[in-house]
């Protein structure tokens, strides 16, 4: 109301006495002269009724001129005609000096008898109040009847009993309309639901009464449930409540406060749900798996049911096209069939599906009360399939702010589909580099039998770098390499096929594990600088680790080197299983610190088992405890096969989740028959040039390969002619019976040779020329004494 003050005025109580102010009476007789005079009057204007008998009234209203013209308008005529109740706003003149407004009310009695000569029997009433106090009443007054007949928050009286007294109009309304018939039944009956505010879980009754007890009130105490004037509809309540006392001081009954929030609450349900969805939809980087997190989420606190269909190209890690309703797979389904997961799904042409999909847009079953929405999928303006949300028929139907949270979960679950597929494509492409690059098969070799495992990570991060390789060298000898590319992906595969490369060129050249991995630093770091390759720590480093090693089967030794790579395995027949003592080399790529070599013994019939870290490193474990359970693998197992023993290997050490990919290359060592060899020491001298040849023939034949006997003897006579003609000291002349007919001869010098075309004029320089032509392959190796050219032939068919 304009006008009114905002704080009650000087007297008023405050604690909620809702009492009007106390009214001063005053009797006036026909002429104006106040004839009586109340306790009441006489606490509002301080004039005791001796003071103020006798006198006209208009004598106690303000007498300045200002105030008399201010104040003519709202008090009674002068002449105080009592024709009817009057009232009006006066200023009137405390005892003490001050000016009271007081609103005043004349009211006729009746006409004085005849026995009153003297004029002073009453004939009017006149009664004031304290304006200011009388409108602070008038205000309250007003608040009561709006909270009973106009406010939206309703109020609910319940008794001693839990059971409803009173109910204002909008309590009313929400009860049906019938307060009769809601008085005495309990709040359970009258809203059936559940308590949504944690602290609260006990049935509402049992807290009004302990407010009835204790006096302390409940504040905000969420309830969800259904009103009886619309019982479709859930619905949810803020309320709060508190004790009502009698003028005794003794409780009454407790009142209810509630407003409706259910917009507000259903406006933070759908953001809590747009909040999981962002952490969890998306995060196993698989199309179903994305679809099954959408399932699970929307179920059952956004919908009853979810469907996802996603085009069949898409799950493929294919490029999305333009879907039609005919080529989708069911990839989610939480309607209670998830035998139908995995099927072809087909929509009618004009379905409400299938305009979904061509139009990009929301579709429903119904324009009026929706019970299900058609959602696309959509990616850059392609569609990747459609969601299907349903709610069933005791649930409310979607409304536009339901369209909106399905269009954002549709929209996020495209996106993270789309990333998948991406992911898929990516990893499908990088394993299928990686197993290109990896040996489809290892050779057959009479230094070793070999068997290899390759391990994929169980994770998300695609595939590795890891790779093995058995390499033929020259002398019946074999190289056996695994190696470690940090990363995973395409980057990393790649990385790996140019390390397996390089080694595998590298070691043809016969050189020593040490040389070789110098040289394989050597060119890792030029690579990294070229191509501005950065490692994991963002230096140029690439990443990897590797150990080689070259296996002897005529001397049954082998030699080993590492670049920052755990040692093998090496189980011999008689002995316990250990792990080979190399000395300690940096990764590739880091540096360029020298590696060195260590030279092991390995008796025929040896294991020897070379790893990636993936294999021993267990969730939660250290590798020292991977390697003893290898270890403890290689004791049990020490006899079986290679292919046998891989397997157990990874039957024990891979039944922990793979975080890692990881290699396994197992091979047990072969030694060469002392009749498969045939090794010579001859001096640096011309004239032993025929003999030489005459021990290489006589040998053949004890082998029954006459055939390779000229082209043996033109061999060793031309290598041991060399060795004689540019070496000095003994010369070593050694022929190999294996899968070929080696012949090496080995000098004290350093010097490469090389095979050229020599001039018409020229009576030398042919030898190894022929020896190119008339042998499969030729080369040379070098070791710290000096160097062994060698050359094979072909063994005959039998």
């Amino acid at each position: 109301m304009e006008g009114l003050p905002f704080t009650p005025p000087a007297g008023v109580d405050e604690g909620g006495h809702l009492g009007p102010p106390p009214a001063a009476f005053a009797l006036l007789a026909a002429d104006g002269v106040l004839v009586g005079w109340s306790r009441e009057a006489e606490a509002l204007l301080g004039y005791p009724a001796s003071e103020v008998l006798g006198r006209r009234a208009a004598d106690l209203l303000v007498t300045s001129d200002a105030d008399r013209d201010r104040s003519e308008e709202r008090r009674p005529d002068q002449g105080l005609r009592f024709g009817g109740t009057r009232s009006a706003v006066v200023d009137a003149r405390h005892r003490s000096g001050h000016t009271v407004r007081v609103a005043v009310t004349l009211r006729p009695l009746t006409p004085a008898p005849d026995g009153d000569p003297a004029g002073r029997a009453p004939s009017a009433v006149l009664m004031a109040a304290e304006l200011e106090g009388l409108r602070w009443w008038e205000t309250r007054q007003a608040m009561l009847q709006g909270l009973v007949t106009q406010s939206p928050v309703t109020l609910t009286i319940y008794g001693p009993g839990a059971r409803l007294l009173w109910a204002n109009a909008s309590s009313v309304r929400e009860l049906g309309g019938d307060l009769t018939a809601s008085l005495g039944r309990s709040m359970t009956e009258l809203f059936p639901g559940d308590v949504l505010t944690t602290q609260h879980l006990a049935p509402p009754e049992d807290f009004v009464r302990q407010i009835l007890e204790t006096g302390e009130p409940v504040i905000d105490v969420h309830f969800r449930g259904r009103a009886p004037a619309d019982p479709r509809r859930e619905r949810v309540w803020s309320s709060s409540y508190f004790r009502l006392l009698d003028g005794r001081g003794e409780p009454v009954g407790v009142c209810e406060q509630s407003i409706d929030v259910t917009d507000h609450y259903r406006a933070q349900q759908r953001l809590a749900l747009l909040a999981e969805a962002g952490a969890r939809i998306g995060a196993t980087l698989d199309p179903s798996g994305t679809a099954v997190e959408l399932a699970k989420i929307a179920v059952p606190q956004y919908a009853d049911a979810v469907l996802v269909d996603v085009a069949a190209a898409v799950l493929e890690g294919e490029e999305p096209k333009p879907v039609t309703a005919w080529d989708l797979v069911r990839v989610a389904d939480s309607d209670g069939e998830p035998s139908r997961v995995g099927e072809r799904v087909a929509y009618a042409a004009g379905s409400s599906q299938a305009e979904s999909l061509a139009g990009g847009r929301v579709t429903a079953d119904a324009v009026v009360a929706p019970t299900r929405l058609y959602v696309p999928l959509i990616v850059r303006g392609t569609p990747l399939g459609l969601v299907t949300f349903v709610r069933g028929e005791d649930s409310e139907p979607f409304d536009d702010g339901d369209r909106a949270v399905a269009e954002e979960l549709a929209s996020r679950t495209a996106v993270c589909i789309d990333n998948a597929r991406r992911y898929r494509r990516e990893r499908t492409a990088a394993f299928m580099l990686q197993r290109s690059l990896l040996p489809r098969s290892l050779p057959e070799l009479s230094a070793v039998e070999a068997a290899s495992r390759y391990l994929p990570a169980d994770s998300h991060l695609g595939a590795g770098g890891d790779w093995f390789d058995v390499i033929p060298l020259s002398g019946a000898r074999v190289g056996l390499v695994v190696g470690d590319v940090v990363g995973h992906g395409l980057g990393a595969a790649a990385t790996m096929g140019r390390l397996r490369a390089m080694v595998r060129t590298l070691a043809e050249l016969d050189l020593a594990p040490d040389e070789l991995l110098a040289r394989l630093n050597d060119q890792v770091g030029k690579d990294a600088s070229d191509q501005n390759v950065k490692g994991p720590d963002g230096s140029g480093a690439v990443g990897a680790t590797c150990v080689y090693g070259i296996y002897d089967p005529a001397s049954r030794t082998s030699t080993w080197a590492a670049a920052g790579h755990l040692p093998p395995a090496v189980v011999q027949p008689h002995g316990p299983v250990g792990f080979l003592s190399l000395p300690p080399g940096p990764p590739l790529g880091v540096g360029r610190l020298p590696y060195e070599g260590a030279e092991v013994e390995l008796p025929a019939g040896s294991l020897v088992v070379l790893f990636t870290d993936g294999l021993v490193e267990a969730r939660g474990q250290g590798v020292d405890v991977g390697l003893g359970r290898l270890a403890a693998v290689l004791e049990e197992q020490r006899g079986s096969s290679s292919d046998l023993l891989c397997a157990r290997i990874v039957a024990e050490l891979a039944s922990d989740e793979v975080r890692d990919d990881a290699t396994l290359l197992v091979v047990r060592t072969r030694a060469l028959d002392a009749r498969q060899v045939a090794a010579w020491e001859l001096p640096s001298d011309p004239a032993l040039v025929a003999r030489a040849r005459a021990m290489a023939a006589e040998q053949l034949g004890r082998w029954g390969l006459d055939d390779l006997a000229f082209t043996t003897e033109l061999v060793v006579s031309e290598l041991v002619t060399n060795a004689i003609r540019h070496a000095s000291g003994p010369i070593g002349l050694r022929l190999i019976r294996d899968r070929s007919l080696i012949c090496e001869v080995s000098d004290s010098q350093h010097t490469s040779p090389h095979a050229r075309y020599a001039g018409n004029d020229e009576e030398g320089g042919r030898g190894l020329f022929m020896v190119a032509q008339l042998t499969e392959h030729w080369g040379t190796r070098y070791m710290p004494t000096g160097k062994t050219i060698w050359a094979e032939q072909a063994l005959p068919v039998p």
